[in-house]
């Protein structure tokens, strides 16, 4: 896709006059008209402006380096939660493949899916913060695997379908995505362990 000389100016002005005019980082949105110009702004009146729009660019340009800083931030939460790394990513990996803006239809967020409630509980500010939102899972996971005896089955499927079904079924509750996440992580976990794809 190539941008009008006239159009290219517009947008380089903008983002200049965006970055002088505060001296924090402004909130840019974006989108991509059916020319295929791209129009920036601070302050959206369009409607194609939206935060959807603002999420999918910072996905399409987002750097190598931030997974290998999510490695960084789940070694540090295993050690301090006393989890095996290569689990802490075997569940991210399950929950949003690594997206650190995935948003559920029922308001799961950030990179281990937290919900609203359980980041609240966890301490987690910002679920779309990486750092914080390994952490918050971490913990999250830790204490399901204390309140279910580090009974690593039961444990995955109350992260994914709450400790009060599980206990109610005093197993694995019988309902397909909570048995297809559960065989995804452990499936994910094997494959980490083996072939040591975590980097420290």
């Amino acid at each position: 896709m190539s941008l009008a000389p006239t159009h290219t100016y517009h947008i380089i002005l903008t983002l200049l006059l965006l970055n002088w005019a505060s001296p924090v980082e402004a909130e840019v949105y974006t989108f991509v008209d059916d020319k295929g110009i791209i129009h920036f702004s601070n302050a959206p009146q369009d409607n194609r402006f939206t935060e959807q729009n603002k999420i999918n660019y910072l996905r399409k340009h987002r750097r190598q380096a931030d997974i290998r800083e999510y490695d960084y931030f789940i070694n540090g939460a295993a050690q301090k939660f006393s989890l095996d790394p290569h689990l802490v990513k075997a569940v991210i990996q399950a929950e949003s493949n690594f997206d650190c803006y995935a948003l559920s239809h029922r308001g799961a967020a950030g990179l281990m899916q937290l919900m609203p409630a359980t980041a609240g509980d966890m301490s987690v500010d910002n679920s779309f913060n990486a750092r914080q939102n390994i952490e918050g899972g971490s913990r999250y996971l830790r204490k399901m695997l204390d309140m279910f005896g580090n009974n690593i089955y039961l444990a995955l499927a109350a992260y994914n379908a709450g400790p009060t079904n599980v206990k109610k079924y005093k197993n694995i509750p019988p309902y397909p995505e909570t048995v297809k996440y559960v065989r995804t992580v452990l499936k994910n976990y094997s494959h980490n362990k083996q072939n040591a794809v975590l980097r420290y």
